[in-house]
């Protein structure tokens, strides 16, 4: 078939060409791909009955706000969930009290995929659309793939806002160094779940590091002065702000969460379960104890070094898209609970990975397009679910090797992510005048 005939409105039997209709309109091409699996996916979470359990609990916690009750005292439906929120988060759940459950449901699915579709786009702005790519139909055709990851089915199951949160901290990180209120997004997601806080220490070491660079070339105190380190400051007082609006209008349950609920990681849930898919979960499986305790402690003490390091070295070198990956996966590593539907940063970290083998041709674009795909099945193949898991009977204590293997697939995807950076890092430092792979949109065009 010539190019004219894939353009032609019909084919030789007069029904219109799929391949034409694609070339031409890829953008309503991807719009209708993407609504037709997003309508698949909803009708396939209302046949699977999900309780969208987590929901709930945000809507009690709304409640409990506006009778007066005691928020850290409080336990929500059938499962006798807590809150384990700061007192933030219940002030900015309490619209959910205004509507019916049913609808409730209803705009929270809609809601969810909503941000999606914001999450996928600002992963494609981070790491720079390749320019084959139309921007519209790349976001719509990668939301129709995407929606269907673990991580993802698992936050719509449950009603969560782990895509809110990544879409605050990724409108942040992409937003151009002159905005003044860059780092807001950060703050707003650490007051509502403390885990992004690690961005706010990203911004401000890397801020810290370029201060010194510039103070030892000889620019004054002033001019040491830059975005990273205004970034920080505002997401630091962006997170103090929630914390002293929750504190007027809720000081006791404030009091109390900051004195002492922060530190209950067990309050959580059962550290060896295989939805927590922290370092600290994989440990307690793998040392078949409830906890890990000063091994753990250790571990996750070095992941944060390195981690970090990572992220910071990766800023500096102008590879924005990797920092936050990096600075990503240490977050969901070190947390004590990082419930599987919190790795909805697989979507930033596949998208960065198709990305690279986007820019690369011959057996450089095949091994990274391999190592897509193996992200891909195991943030798409649902494998932790695979082993023998119930709630309270503590099977994941009585594992294989297999069955480890299996139930820790996120920890050690992030831990492979991190030696992925560190690779690159090493390569960039035995080149210094080469930069490995494409520059993200926020080094060419906001002086990272």
């Amino acid at each position: 078939m010539t190019a004219l005939e894939l353009d032609a409105p019909t084919d030789p039997r007069g029904t219109r060409s799929g391949r034409g209709l694609l070339r031409r309109h890829p953008t309503r091409a991807a719009a209708l791909a993407c609504l037709v699996s997003f309508a698949a996916f909803w009708t396939v979470q209302r046949l699977a009955q999900v309780t969208m359990l987590d929901l709930m609990v945000y809507r009690a916690e709304g409640l409990t706000v506006r009778t007066g009750g005691s928020l850290y005292d409080m336990v929500a439906t059938s499962a006798h969930l807590p809150n384990t929120y700061p007192p933030f988060a219940a002030l900015l759940f309490t619209p959910l009290t205004l509507v019916g459950v049913p609808a409730m449901r209803t705009l929270a699915t809609a809601g969810n995929l909503l941000l999606l579709l914001a999450v996928v786009h600002l992963s494609l702005r981070l790491v720079g659309r390749p320019r084959r790519l139309p921007g519209p139909a790349a976001t719509l055709a990668l939301s129709a793939l995407l929606v269907w990851c673990e991580p993802v089915w698992t936050t719509l199951r449950y009603g969560q806002i782990n895509l809110l949160l990544t879409a605050l901290v990724l409108w942040d990180l992409t937003r151009r160094d002159t905005q003044r209120l860059a780092g807001l997004g950060i703050g707003i997601a650490a007051g509502l779940k403390l885990t992004p806080a690690l961005f706010a220490v990203l911004l401000a070491l890397a801020g810290a590091v370029r201060a010194g660079q510039l103070l030892r070339s000889g620019t004054g105190p002033r001019g040491a002065w830059n975005p990273w380190l205004r970034q920080a400051c505002v997401a630091t007082g962006a997170f103090l702000a929630t914390v002293v609006l929750a504190a007027l209008v809720l000081p006791r349950d404030s009091h109390r969460f900051w004195t002492g609920i922060v530190f209950a990681a067990d309050r959580v849930g059962e550290v060896e379960i295989t939805a927590n898919q922290s370092l600290r979960g994989a440990l307690a499986r793998l040392l078949h104890t409830h906890d890990p305790g000063l091994v753990w402690a250790v571990a996750a003490a070095l992941t944060v070094i390195l981690g970090l390091t990572l992220a910071v070295r990766s800023l500096l070198y102008g590879q924005r898209a990797w920092a936050a990956v990096a600075c990503a996966a240490t977050a969901l590593l070190v947390s004590p609970i990082s419930w599987s539907h919190h790795w909805v940063w697989g979507v930033p970290m596949l998208i960065l990975l198709g990305s690279e083998a986007l820019h690369r041709t011959g057996p450089a674009a095949r091994r990274w397009w391999t190592a897509t795909v193996a992200l891909g099945l195991c943030f798409g193949s649902f494998a932790l679910w695979w082993v023998p898991h119930r709630w309270h009977h503590h099977e994941e204590l009585h594992q294989n090797g297999v069955q480890m293997l299996l139930s820790d697939v996120y920890p050690l995807a992030g831990l492979a992510l991190l030696a992925l950076t560190a690779a690159r890092l090493w390569r960039r430092g035995r080149r210094p005048g080469k930069n490995n792979g494409p520059r993200t949109a926020a080094a060419a065009g906001r002086g990272a």
